[in-house]
């Protein structure tokens, strides 16, 4: 794929391989069912990251979250862009698998349309500057086809795991 600028929206097309797929994404992210939210990671740099959620109604939240009118909550959807920003950040290091990402912070989040069962979220996150002291900051966006659905900028940091 073509190196992804900041004005760029993901293009997705389900009939290519993905950079990585759910097994390399769990061997990155700690997160686990109900809680691991992205299904596949479909391009990445050393400053941009682009994921996938196909959004089914057999998500757990659904059961509680407008029973009978199923809306992705938006705090899912941030925290499945974040996921999605936690591989940018530990595809920086050697060994991934030692580290924890934490957010430290949302800012100027902006829910700006519905997101139903049967739709597919990609996830676009891209580094406003480079990680320094193990902390960084990002734009993430999330679109459903080419309508923007959700946008924040994000912070984290990265930490070693005590071994």
């Amino acid at each position: 794929m073509e190196k992804m600028g900041s004005t760029h929206i993901p293009f997705y097309d389900p009939k290519l391989p993905p950079v990585m797929d759910i097994n390399q994404i769990s061997n990155i992210l700690p997160h686990r069912y109900p809680f691991q939210l992205i299904d596949k990671i479909i391009y990445l740099d050393e400053t941009v990251v682009a994921g996938v959620k196909n959004v089914t109604m057999n998500e757990p939240f659904f059961m509680g979250h407008f029973p009978g009118n199923p809306v992705m909550p938006g705090v899912m959807q941030v925290e499945a862009m974040a996921q999605t920003g936690g591989i940018l950040v530990l595809s920086s290091v050697e060994d991934p698998e030692n580290y924890w990402t934490y957010f430290l912070g949302i800012e100027s989040c902006k829910f700006r349309k519905m997101v139903l069962p049967g739709d597919t979220i990609v996830f676009k996150c891209e580094l406003l500057a480079p990680i320094r002291r193990g902390i960084a900051k990002m734009k993430g966006e999330a679109y459903v086809g080419n309508t923007l659905v959700c946008e924040a900028i994000m912070t984290a940091s990265i930490t070693r795991k005590e071994i």
